[in-house]
């Protein structure tokens, strides 16, 4: 069964980075398996595929003149339509309950609107695959705020981690790595990290009051919700705007909007209830780094130094956060 409380997995990004409690709790919890999963397993390897391509593909997309705005709103809409469409399919639809509605506000408001459109402008400026990195920062900001708001006492190795991938996002910001004169990167790797912050308060609420219902219950209300902003926003602020007069760049916002982000995102939730949580939370890193790749192979953007040594640092960052202790205790003794 799918865990409850948990925040479903967004472009380029998994459940892996959203619940490092849950994690522990699971991997404590399980007998140990005389195999694992080839179901799991095959669905690990194709959430990995499609949210990481995600982003390379919405940098085409944008490439081929669609507006951030516009694109953050389409794609919104078509994940909304698909997922209620695999929900209902599975007869799984279910009306939210009042213990539902912060979660929905917070996954719907923060971790789908708000950062889709914090990210969909920041990567019309940022490198796809530096965009897949630094989404993935929400490890910085969960340790210090689950302090602050959720007084949850945080292990040391945590703390670390955090230091470790803020030393990477340091790496990746600095000047040496990107123009500083240049006020649009300078914006653009800001609304990645604003993002990043938004993904994280979705999960600190999701975390203090859990829904009823299991996350994949609860994602066409979450879609909903998230489109139902995500529209007058880019109405507002964008009147003008286009998806692009390509074809190829429909076709690439159908992709994400109908097949990698919905797909991917049920393929996480069906690996994260069939694989042990370990195999499954790092496997998922395994997603910003294909996204990295996969924008070298498609896009043609450089394997710089600063990219890798950065992108190296906050990969070790969330994995040292999401592996439990009790996993490196074994491996000591």
């Amino acid at each position: 069964m799918v865990s409850k409380g948990m925040p479903l997995a967004g472009p380029g990004q998994s459940l892996a980075f959203t619940s490092f409690e849950a994690m522990e709790t699971t991997i404590t919890a399980q007998k140990p398996e005389p195999g694992i999963s080839r179901a799991g397993l095959l669905q690990l390897g194709l959430s990995v595929l499609l949210l990481s391509s995600a982003w390379p593909a919405a940098k085409y997309a944008l490439s081929q003149g669609a507006t951030p705005l516009w694109f953050a709103a389409g794609r919104g809409v078509l994940s909304f339509v698909a997922v209620t469409c695999v929900v209902a399919a599975m007869r799984r639809l279910r009306l939210p309950g009042r213990r539902d509605f912060s979660t929905m506000a917070a996954v719907g408001a923060l971790q789908l609107a708000l950062f889709f459109v914090l990210a969909h402008l920041a990567v019309a400026w940022v490198p796809a695959g530096r965009t897949a990195i630094l989404a993935n920062t929400t490890t910085i900001f969960v340790v210090p705020l689950s302090l602050i708001f959720l007084r949850e006492r945080m292990p040391t190795r945590r703390w670390l981690a955090a230091g470790i991938g803020l030393l990477g996002v340091a790496v990746l910001t600095g000047p040496w790595a990107i123009d500083w004169s240049d006020p649009r990167i300078l914006v653009g790797h800001a609304m990645l990290l604003g993002a990043g912050l938004a993904w994280s308060v979705a999960i600190l609420v999701t975390r203090a009051a859990p829904p009823r219902l299991s996350m994949f219950e609860l994602l066409p209300g979450c879609f909903l919700l998230g489109s139902a902003i995500l529209i007058p926003v880019a109405l507002a602020f964008a009147p003008h705007g286009t998806f692009g007069p390509h074809p190829s760049g429909w076709l690439a916002l159908a992709y994400i909007g109908l097949i990698a982000g919905p797909v991917g995102t049920w393929c996480v939730l069906e690996a994260t209830a069939k694989l042990p949580a370990v195999v499954s939370s790092v496997g998922f890193l395994a997603t910003p780094a294909a996204g990295l790749v996969l924008s070298n192979l498609f896009l043609g953007e450089p394997f710089t130094p600063d990219l890798l040594l950065g992108s190296a640092l906050i990969l070790a960052g969330v994995a040292f956060a999401i592996v439990p202790s009790g996993v490196f205790r074994r491996r000591i003794a």
